[in-house]
């Protein structure tokens, strides 16, 4: 993406004030570079309370207010899911350079338009997928790049998560069928692998999916699947959030194997090196308003909320290097590890092509056509 001319100062909009939205939020105040801070949620209690928290400059609960203040350099947009491409649009017509959180839309068209419109605009526009800077990831991002195991030839990915987050996520949404376990959280294991993999095309995927503990509340419990690419490397990539919310993962562990012809990379990101066992409730990270767990946690995993871990009052972890490597890269024009709105668009595709292999119980050819996904 072509990068206007670097910035010295910031005029933040923040679309959306929950969990994401808030952490996001907290960085920016205490950023040097963002001199002007405005915050939109539909929820008037919750955008009130982050601008006191925070001393914004201006608050709404209309994002259209928000947007057209001329003060905006630069837009996050942290809304659910489900409520992207309105005030992503409005922010592209207003020529804001973007961070999207994952994905730039629910609906492959509605995606594609996103996509088109940030091509069209050259606004610098990167999508929130926090893993690339977790450490351990980019020392073996590097190691692939320098070539240190050969050509790659097979991948497999897996990703386990309990039950509290899909259930507030689908339960608050009211279009509900794209929302399954690939779709909004396989796509970050996703991401990452295809980043690993970056330059393989992949040209045929074969999947199978499952909803028998998750079916009452409109999705799936886990779905696997195997891609080919154009060189022959294969891909086995799956998830489940179908989990007990007992499951100690305060989130989700993701276990990836790399086989190149020179060697092979081992990673497993399952948190389980730190353990806390408790008599006291856990309930780390996540915590969507109004829902409550039926039962209590007294087992986590330390370091499994994707974000990172909060420590005397901060957040600490790969969401900090994410949004505050970002702020530097509006200000100084410094290279980062972003996934673009093009990466965004290519994940959405991609998962929602495992769901429909899945459904439609055959394997299907890539690229695919984007009417597939409506007939």
């Amino acid at each position: 993406m072509e990068k206007k001319g670097h910035k010295k100062e910031i005029g933040l909009a923040v679309v959306g004030c929950g969990t994401i939205g808030r952490i996001r939020t907290l960085f920016a105040r205490s950023y040097p570079g963002v001199a002007w801070l405005g915050l939109c949620d539909v929820k008037e209690n919750l955008v009130k309370q982050l601008a006191e928290d925070v001393k914004a400059d201006f608050y709404t609960t209309d994002y259209r207010e928000l947007l057209r203040r001329p003060e905006i350099t630069a837009t996050i947009i942290s809304t659910d899911e489900t409520n992207h491409v309105g005030p992503t649009l409005t922010a592209v017509e207003r020529a804001h350079d973007l961070l999207i959180e994952k994905p730039l839309a629910t609906d492959v068209k509605e995606s594609l338009k996103v996509l088109t419109a940030i091509q069209k605009s050259r606004v610098d526009a990167v999508v929130g997928y926090t893993n690339r800077f977790r450490r351990r990831f980019l020392g073996v991002k590097e190691k692939l790049r320098s070539g240190q195991i050969g050509e790659v030839t097979s991948v497999v990915t897996r990703a386990f998560m309990n039950r509290m987050v899909p259930i507030p996520t689908v339960s608050r949404a009211k279009e509900r069928r794209h929302l399954t376990p690939m779709v909004v959280s396989g796509t970050h294991s996703l991401d990452l692998t295809m980043w690993m993999l970056e330059g393989k095309e992949p040209v045929e995927v074969y999947a199978r999916s499952v909803d028998k503990a998750l079916g009452q509340w409109g999705t799936k419990d886990s779905t696997f699947g195997l891609f080919t690419f154009k060189d022959g490397t294969i891909w086995s990539m799956n998830i489940s959030w179908a989990l007990p919310i007992v499951w100690p993962g305060a989130v989700y562990g993701i276990e990836v194997g790399i086989v190149g012809t020179k060697g092979v990379i081992d990673i497993d990101d399952t948190h389980r090196d730190v353990i806390i066992a408790s008599e006291l409730p856990q309930w780390a990270g996540y915590r969507p308003e109004g829902y409550k767990p039926d039962f209590e946690r007294h087992v986590d995993f330390l370091g499994s909320f994707p974000p990172g871990d909060v420590a005397f009052g901060q957040l600490w972890g790969p969401m900090r290097e994410e949004t505050i490597s970002w702020f530097a890269r509006l200000c100084t024009g410094l290279e980062t590890p972003h996934a673009t709105a093009e990466d965004g668009h290519r994940n959405l595709v991609l998962t929602m092509a495992m769901d429909l292999s899945a459904e439609r119980g055959h394997a299907l050819k890539l690229p695919i056509d984007l009417d597939e996904f409506y007939r």
